[in-house]
């Protein structure tokens, strides 16, 4: 079996594997390396609801972390994707941690998982401003972005954020990773949610019974591990942590063998 559309990547046997990207992305931000891991495991990388190319997200009720994972069951159960290994990133992070919370994960990897900040602590309204300001910047250098990630040194200063080696990133990747960012239909009403500062935050952490990796990027500048991190290496049972060297926040573009290592050596072990 076997699927790629702007909706879901799906590919290989074995084992099953949910890949879930971070906020205003899509299954590609998994890119450097499926290739790796599909020839590995089952290989499902859906992109999320309201995001460009994924299903609809239902914008009626409240934008929380709950309601995104609503949304993403729904998916996983029209695809026939029961239990599953589950390794996210960023806001897909916080999204396999709430799989586990429901029973959903056989073991999970969170590379540098969102909600870890405490509601009134400043990091959502930080986050909020940080992804408004990308938006809108994106959003008025858009017709020149070819132009500018042809330059090594130009795609490093704009990738800054996200990566530590930019200038490394295909320049069509570049582009593609900047223009499905402000593609993403959710986004305003995401940055809403960050400034309300409500249901953004992961609680009843301890319900989560399966094997966890929390994986810190050294770099990473929108949710570094010294503030974001704690808590969950206080809440949830049994954790295991450690730091990836040289990463930024989408670690699996600044050191690809890394992650795949990091992926499947956590998996291998806790294959039941």
């Amino acid at each position: 079996m076997g699927e790629i559309s702007p909706a879901l990547y799906r590919a290989g046997s074995g084992e099953p594997l949910v890949l879930l990207h971070g906020f205003t992305g899509t299954w590609h931000h998994w890119s450097p390396v499926l290739g790796e891991l599909a020839a590995r495991y089952e290989v499902i990388a859906p992109t999320l609801a309201g995001h460009y190319g994924g299903p609809p997200f239902d914008v009626s009720g409240p934008l929380t972390f709950a309601s995104s994972a609503d949304h993403l069951e729904r998916h996983l159960d029209e695809i026939g994707v029961g239990s599953a290994h589950v390794a996210g990133n960023s806001m897909g992070g916080a999204l396999a941690l709430e799989l586990a919370k429901r029973g959903r994960a056989r073991s999970v990897v969170a590379l540098a998982p969102a909600g870890g900040w405490s509601e009134g602590d400043g990091e959502a309204k930080r986050l909020a401003r940080f992804f408004a300001r990308q938006q809108r910047l994106t959003r008025l250098t858009a017709r020149y972005l070819d132009t500018v990630m042809k330059r090594p040194g130009s795609r490093r200063l704009a990738m800054r954020d996200v990566m530590r080696n930019g200038e490394l990133v295909a320049p069509a990747d570049a582009v593609d990773l900047a223009l499905t960012a402000i593609r993403c239909s959710i986004a305003g009403k995401a940055i809403e949610a960050a400034r309300a500062d409500k249901g953004l935050s992961l609680e009843d952490l301890d319900h989560i019974a399966c094997p966890v990796l929390l994986a810190s990027p050294e770099f990473d500048r929108i949710l570094p591990a010294e503030r974001h991190a704690p808590r969950y290496r206080r809440e949830i049972p049994g954790v295991e942590s450690r730091t990836l060297p040289g990463c930024g926040h989408l670690p699996m573009w600044d050191d690809t063998r890394l992650v795949v290592r990091t992926i499947s050596d956590f998996v291998d072990r806790h294959i039941a």
